[in-house]
Parts: structure tokens; C-alpha cells; sequence
């Protein structure tokens, strides 16, 4: 098993760090702040990052096909957001009515967006659930049961399996996909020091897996075993990305929420975003195939 070591690169200071995703057409790292309800970028050529104020707290979002917009998973909504002009249209509303709001999001390789909801509450309980947003903009519940805390979202090279987690359960699930059939468990953490967060699939087909509470990046190949792994110099990494030119840099973003100020003393850089080459390719990410 092969161990490397991230390091820094934006000190960003976020409350909750997530959705790391890289957009090739901006040549920009981009994540979210979701107790910040802040959008970030950033240039990782010379570390130079900037951010955006949302309306609400920001859990997911991906690139549209149309490279002016992006598609969000708002608290409370997927929405259209036109990037040269901070414009939001609300697509629709999600879960009106329950205690949860949306959380981890991903395209899957047919440029549908596939993602899943939390709990909003301390002692998350299994009342969200998993949907797909597809081009036409009908939304559809996906049969994969309830969940707590939606994690993990990935999808392999060929499309044809799906990766997920209610983080609780500390099992990373996978199933057939699009049909959802074979739905088994990928991988179980056992050494009760971190809870799968999110993910991303190399080219490879290697999932790697930001693990909270346990300052790691782990990679499962296809077949679940662990090939190889991150130490990440914060507590709580929470998402995963690829990219950078050739794909072959892997991005790391981290929260600070929960922590109290002693461990924040000691893990002065929580909340940032953190870099490493771990010899692997990933993949670019699949553009929303929906219009705004």
C-alpha cells in the first residue's frame, strides 16, 4: 500500500469545506463553504482564490454544459447560477416540508445530476433520500433507500456502477448502475477513527475516499481493497477532486466546525484546501446536460 502526504494550499477557513470539483473550462478549482453559504475558486497555479456570497447555505454543485452557468444544490433547492452575474433561478424546491437539506452531489457520466440530503439535525436520523436531476429538469427518488447523512457519490470510468454512503453506517455501497440493481456493500470502516465522507473515481476506476475524523485520503480499487493512502494534516477532510491540467493532481477540502479551540490550536489550517500527486489520473467531471 502506497502512503503520501498532502500539503496546503489555500487557507480558506472554511466552516464546512465540501464539494471540491475542478472545471476545465475555468481552469479553477471550485468549492463550497456550506455553513459559510460561500462559493470559492481558486487558481492553483499561484494559490489565488476568491469567493461568493449565496443566498442560503451551498451543499453541492457541478458545471452546467453550458459553461456560463452552474447548477446548485442550495439547503432547499436546485437552482441556476450565472456565473458572470451572481443571477440564481430556482429550479425547484427539495424535500419541502422535511427537517433536511440537500449534501453530496456528482454528475454522473451521462451528464445527469445524482444527489442526496441530510438530516439538519445533531443526531441525524435516516429520513432524506437520494434523487437524480435529469436534462429535462424532472426530478426523480432513486431507489436506494433512506439515508442520514448522503455521502460518497461516484461513479465508475464506465459509467455503469454507482458509489455511495449514508456516513453513519460508515459503509461505502455500491450498485449496477442505472438500474440499481446488485446493491452491496463496497466498503465497511472498521477502525472507528473516521467516517466516510466524499469521493471521486480516478481513471483507473479507484475510488478515493476523504475519511472525516481520520486526517486521511483513502483510495479502494474496484474491488474494495485498500491500495493506497493520503495523510492529510487536518482532522476532518470532507471531499475529494481531481484535476489540474493532466488530472493528475488530487484536491482535499476540510472543515472546521465542530472543533473547539484547543484542537483548532493544534489543527491550525482546518477549513483550508490541501494538494497531492498521488500518481494516479482522475477524470474530468461530467458538465450538467441541462439548460438553463
Amino acid at each position: 500500500m502506497d502512503t503520501s502526504h498532502a500539503r496546503l494550499l489555500v487557507d480558506s477557513q472554511c466552516a464546512l469545506g465540501e464539494g471540491a470539483t475542478w472545471c476545465a473550462a475555468s481552469h479553477r478549482l471550485w468549492w463550497t463553504d456550506i455553513e459559510g453559504a460561500r462559493l470559492w475558486r481558486c487558481n492553483p497555479l499561484d494559490g489565488s482564490s476568491e469567493s461568493f456570497d449565496m443566498p442560503e447555505r451551498l451543499a453541492c454543485f457541478t458545471p452546467c454544459a453550458d459553461t456560463r452557468f452552474l447548477l446548485l444544490g442550495l439547503a432547499s433547492r436546485l437552482a441556476f447560477y450565472e456565473i458572470a452575474t451572481g443571477r440564481i433561478d430556482t429550479i425547484m424546491e427539495v424535500e419541502a416540508g422535511l427537517p433536511t437539506r440537500l449534501n453530496d452531489g456528482r454528475c454522473d457520466r451521462d451528464g445527469r445530476f445524482v444527489f442526496g440530503t441530510k438530516h439538519d439535525v445533531e443526531d441525524a436520523q435516516a429520513v432524506g433520500g437520494f434523487y437524480r436531476l435529469n436534462p429535462d429538469l424532472a426530478l426523480e427518488r432513486l431507489p436506494l433507500g433512506a439515508c442520514a447523512i448522503s455521502n460518497s457519490i461516484g461513479f465508475a470510468p464506465d459509467g455503469k456502477t454507482m458509489y455511495y454512503c449514508d456516513s453513519p453506517t460508515r459503509q461505502i455501497r455500491a450498485c449496477h448502475y442505472p438500474d440499481f440493481t446488485g446493491d452491496r456493500v463496497f466498503v465497511e470502516l472498521t477502525d472507528m477513527t473516521g467516517v466516510p465522507d466524499g469521493s471521486i473515481v480516478d481513471a483507473d476506476g479507484g475510488l478515493w475516499n476523504a475519511q472525516w475524523g481520520g486526517a486521511r485520503v483513502v483510495r479502494y480499487g474496484p474491488d474494495g481493497r485498500e491500495t493506497a493512502r493520503i495523510d492529510v494534516p487536518t482532522t476532518q477532510p470532507s471531499c475529494t477532486a481531481f484535476g489540474g491540467p493532466d488530472f493528475a493532481t488530487l484536491f482535499v477540502t476540510s472543515a472546521r466546525i465542530g472543533l473547539d479551540d484547543d484542537a483548532l490550536r493544534r489543527d491550525a489550517h482546518a477549513g483550508g484546501v490541501f494538494v497531492a500527486t498521488p500518481g494516479v489520473r482522475g477524470l474530468p467531471e461530467t458538465a450538467f446536460a441541462g439548460r438553463a
